[in-house]
């Protein structure tokens, strides 16, 4: 009975894996239809969400079937983690989607100067995301630590473009409707570095039975 236990968490780990890259390719490409203007590749990460959803069903029931067969709290552990951070990679492409909907309206219009801050928000939430899925497949606490910092950057820069974008709009309000957009898919990217963050926060209490949320709390230790 061990031997298939192990078996069926190797197919959980798999499963989710596979989600993840899923969620850090649309991320990417719905970023890149915004820079090309390339509606084509926005509607294939819409349709690609779709893939998503569906790997976030398999994740959640593989997962329910290993509960009940779960000897260690460390397995426990690991297969609760792996149900979190299958919600969030579904969050992730929920928000990709969003970005690739945005894109076709923003192609119809003529270019915003700040649309040069979106690929520095990009950069950062998507290496987030990779960094975070990478600490959980290498078990690396550290790294995922390293991870959660970063999305005080990302905050500041989504506060920075939606104070220049007010500002733009209220100078020449012809350019509402593409400020509109370009205020949404900053929202988006630092909705993904939140999603990022949270997975590294579940990898630290995978790794360390330590919940690092809520900073102003004390962390609790989970069982061994």
């Amino acid at each position: 009975m061990t031997q298939h236990f192990e078996q069926e968490l190797e197919t959980l780990k798999k499963s989710l894996l596979t989600m993840a890259s899923h969620a850090e390719n649309v991320v990417s490409r719905a970023v890149q239809s915004v820079m090309q203007r390339d509606d084509d590749l926005a509607l294939q990460v819409q349709q690609e969400d779709g893939e998503i959803d569906r790997y976030e069903l398999v994740v959640d029931e593989q997962a329910i079937q290993l509960l009940s067969k779960a000897p260690l709290a460390r397995d426990l552990r690991f297969i609760t983690v792996a149900m979190k951070i299958s919600h969030d990679l579904e969050r992730v492409g929920d928000e990709a989607t969003t970005i690739s909907r945005r894109s076709i309206h923003l192609g119809r219009e003529p270019k915003l100067r700040q649309l040069v801050e979106i690929p520095r928000m990009a950069a950062i939430a998507t290496a987030m995301l990779k960094d975070a899925l990478d600490s959980f497949v290498a078990r690396n606490p550290a790294k995922a630590r390293a991870v959660i910092p970063l999305d005080k950057e990302v905050d500041r820069l989504h506060k920075q473009l939606h104070t220049e974008l007010t500002k733009a709009m209220t100078q020449s309000p012809e350019t509402v409707a593409r400020s509109l957009h370009l205020m949404v898919i900053s929202k988006s990217l630092e909705r993904v570095a939140d999603h990022a963050t949270n997975i590294a926060e579940e990898v630290v209490y995978l790794c360390e039975a330590l919940d690092i949320r809520h900073l102003g709390i004390a962390p609790v230790p989970a069982a061994e």
